[in-house]
């Protein structure tokens, strides 16, 4: 494990090709325990960095350039409290849990989810599935280009906004009325939460190509 010092309350997290998990932690410093598996028959040895820039970005990643190489790279990030986080990850998973403090969630082939979140949430995928579980987050974008989305909200919100161009929208919703905007262009649209156009709990969900479900939690 090793601790990065921190400026400001804000925290941009940039990884490539590892596996992310992102909690919050106790303490001022930015806490990172790595876990890396790699090996090469041809080419040269796989090395794996971790470096804190100008004290507020947090650049991880992992060389495994061989011509026949196998590499694993996990890296569990504990960010001190009310710290807003921002992540942009390349070829790996992230899981986020237990912020209270605006999150933006930037991946390219990797599934994220974030777990009891109450800050707004910003979150878009290129390659894999958008998945929100629990929390009281009141404000809500998630952008998938090509996977699934599953909300599942444990507190009525004022605004979820969530398109996919290639996969299914699951929206779980507390019990109350909501103004709903739900389409599917190739796919069917099934809408199950009392609705009321002058609602101020907005929620929109929108499918190029999958199904679209809005129902109670």
């Amino acid at each position: 494990m090793r601790g990065f010092a921190l400026q400001g309350r804000e925290l941009t997290v940039d990884s490539e090709d590892s596996a992310l998990d992102v909690v919050v932690g106790d303490g001022d410093e930015v806490r990172v325990t790595r876990w890396f598996d790699g090996s090469t028959v041809v080419g040269s040895e796989p090395k794996v960095s971790w470096e804190m820039v100008d004290g507020k970005r947090l650049v991880l990643r992992t060389d495994c350039d061989g011509v026949i190489a196998s590499c694993e790279t996990k890296h569990r990030i504990e960010v001190p409290r009310n710290v807003a986080v921002s992540i942009r990850s390349q070829d790996g998973r992230v899981d986020a849990s237990g912020f209270k403090t605006a999150m933006k969630v930037r991946s390219e082939d990797g599934k994220v989810v974030v777990r009891g979140a109450s800050g707004a949430l910003d979150l878009e995928s290129r390659d894999g599935a958008l998945e929100v579980v629990g929390g009281t987050s009141r404000d809500i974008r998630a952008q998938a280009q090509d996977g699934r989305v599953r909300l599942t909200l444990g507190a009525v919100p004022d605004r979820v906004d969530v398109t996919s161009k290639d996969g299914a929208v699951d929206i779980a919703l507390p019990e109350a009325a909501y103004k709903v905007k739900a389409e599917a262009e190739d796919g069917s649209v099934d809408v199950d939460v009392d609705q009321d156009a002058s609602s101020p709990h907005v929620v929109s969900a929108v499918s190029q190509d999958g199904r679209v479900r809005v129902y109670p939690a």
